[in-house]
């Protein structure tokens, strides 16, 4: 091998140092692959934290540290990625047909678990109103409702009123600011107007009394089983 031997300075020595600097080079991390389930997920966290209101696909894309570009090359605008964060956020449908019991313990446990899904992400109620693209996970959370009331003897329009009226049962309940419900609480609220003025109003004073002492779900699981008390009556008639 030839030996250099001209003056000046030696045109292999920055190599060198970066041939052996090599080894003490910390690896540069390689970036996850950016993917529509990536992007829902961020999007998601926001939500759960902050509201529908505080999605963008600015704070999106600096969450997941990319350019705004970057999100439009999977997702369209807003409105198509909240349409894929509902359909990630709500899971699979349960299969109610492989629990015990009869139709009504089955609509029992589809409601428990259609309310733990909202309670984990607050915002669906929200974002699963009005005409919007829907995909299978949520229809086939209402299949799974609709399948539970099968050989009940009710009509197949009977079985859908039914779900979507236990569903409205559910989204009315979810939390204490839909409308309804917010208004009872506080002291400027039905509850201290009341409590200030019991002989103006004093069959809701005398009613109030006993709250204290009443779940604190805004009336979910009283009107849940009558709703099923309903459903109970015409089911019985119609056998």
């Amino acid at each position: 091998m030839a030996t250099f031997t001209g003056a000046g300075p030696d045109p292999g020595a920055g190599s060198t140092e970066l041939l052996w600097g090599l080894s003490q080079r910390e690896p540069k991390p390689t970036r996850p692959v950016l993917t529509i389930e990536r992007i829902a997920d961020a999007a998601t966290g926001i939500a759960d934290a902050d509201g529908i209101a505080g999605v963008s696909m600015h704070l999106v894309a600096s969450k997941l540290d990319v350019t705004k570009m970057a999100l439009y090359r999977h997702v369209r605008n807003k409105a198509e990625l909240l349409a894929v964060m509902t359909e990630l956020a709500i899971g699979p449908a349960p299969d109610l047909l492989a629990l015990p019991g009869d139709w009504r313990s089955r609509l029992e446990e589809w409601t428990v678990r259609m309310r733990e899904t909202w309670q984990r992400h607050p915002w669906l109620p929200d974002a699963t109103v009005g005409v919007r693209a829907t995909g299978p996970r949520e229809i086939g959370w209402t299949e799974s409702a609709v399948a539970a009331l099968a050989g009940t003897g009710l009509t197949g329009a009977e079985r859908m009123d039914a779900v979507f009226l236990i569903s409205g049962h559910l989204r009315n309940t979810h939390s204490t600011n839909n409308a309804g419900t917010q208004p009872w609480e506080g002291d400027r609220g039905l509850r201290g107007h009341v409590a200030a003025n019991p002989d103006m109003f004093p069959a809701l004073h005398e009613a109030a009394k006993a709250i204290e002492d009443a779940p604190a779900d805004n009336g979910f699981e009283f009107g849940l089983q009558r709703i099923l008390d309903g459903l109970a009556a015409l089911i019985d008639r119609r056998r």
